[in-house]
């Protein structure tokens, strides 16, 4: 049933394994695992890590994984709660206006420049970068606020600094709080914090909903003039003329509920699923919308 359908619903009622979620879940698994792995054998943990983390020697050996890897790897608890509670206060929203598929992707894409970002500069200014591992989701957790800020400008939101202290502010300001932030934190030498991993990720997540924006009103713009020649045999009946042609198919009003839910709405709403809202075309909106009137008139 229409009413049914979890995207239908708010997103406080949505399937518990939203990707934020098991992103969380496997950052905090991971974090597990290395205190388990250190308890065990503390030299073969510190070797793995080496594996792992991302650094510039490891990347010039070809150790091109570690682009992925270092961004499930955290320094300490608090490193871990503060990437977990920004992925929970915005990952769930953006999740919701992406779908899960782009939502990932915007992810884990912030996550990976935002390392190369930080490896340009470790190898271009070691002296000031240093030549540490970095490890930590919080390139990719920034490119999910930039993402935040870019889908909801104008609208006023509350963060709370240190997990504490409430701030309220519009989104377009809490995005350039951040990367002043960054950039600041750059010229610290003494910080310790990948703060240019940080910035990549800001930028990162602004051009992907950029891109994704642009990609949706691409396939818009063709979507309405590549339709398929059936859709346009429907009879349109005005001022009491009518066309010769017999209808080929019924209109939405006249198909019976449960048909018309199973062959037009199931799949528009799969597609809001996987691409989010704002991939939708006109027509499907108007479907969408035709649905929702028949479940009111229930």
């Amino acid at each position: 049933m229409l009413e049914d359908r979890s995207y239908m619903r708010n997103s406080e009622s949505r399937s518990p394994w939203s990707i934020w979620l098991i992103l969380i879940l496997v950052n905090t698994s991971v974090f597990a695992a290395e205190l388990v792995g250190q308890i065990v054998n503390r030299s073969g943990m510190a070797q793995l890590n080496g594996y792992l983390a991302l650094s510039v020697a490891g990347v010039s050996h070809g150790w091109i994984w570690q682009l992925l890897t270092f961004q499930f790897l955290h320094g300490g608890p608090l490193h871990l709660i503060l990437n977990c509670a920004m992925l929970w206060m915005f990952g769930r929203i953006v999740e919701v206006q992406l779908g899960r598929a782009s939502f990932l992707k915007l992810y884990l894409l912030s996550g990976v420049f935002g390392g190369l970002l930080q490896l340009l500069f470790m190898k271009l200014f070691p002296g000031h970068f240093g030549n540490a591992p970095v490890i930590g989701a919080s390139a990719g957790v920034f490119g999910v606020i930039a993402a935040f800020a870019a889908l909801n400008w104008e609208e006023s939101i509350t963060t709370f600094v240190a997990l504490i202290i409430p701030v309220t502010m519009k989104a377009k300001f809490l995005i350039l709080v951040e990367a002043i932030i960054s950039v600041l934190g750059m010229l610290d030498a003494r910080s310790g914090v990948a703060h240019a991993a940080h910035l990549g990720g800001i930028i990162t997540g602004l051009i992907y909903i950029r891109a994704w924006k642009n990609a949706d009103t691409f396939a818009n713009f063709w979507s309405r003039r590549l339709r398929p020649s059936r859709e346009r045999e429907l009879v349109n009946v005005t001022k009491g003329k009518s066309s010769w042609r017999k209808p080929t198919r019924a209109t939405s009003e006249e198909i019976p509920s449960e048909e018309f839910i199973s062959r037009e709405v199931d799949p528009i709403l799969d597609k809001i699923s996987a691409q989010g809202i704002h991939s939708l075309t006109e027509r499907e909106r108007k479907i969408l919308e035709a649905a929702r009137r028949k479940m009111a008139r229930r």
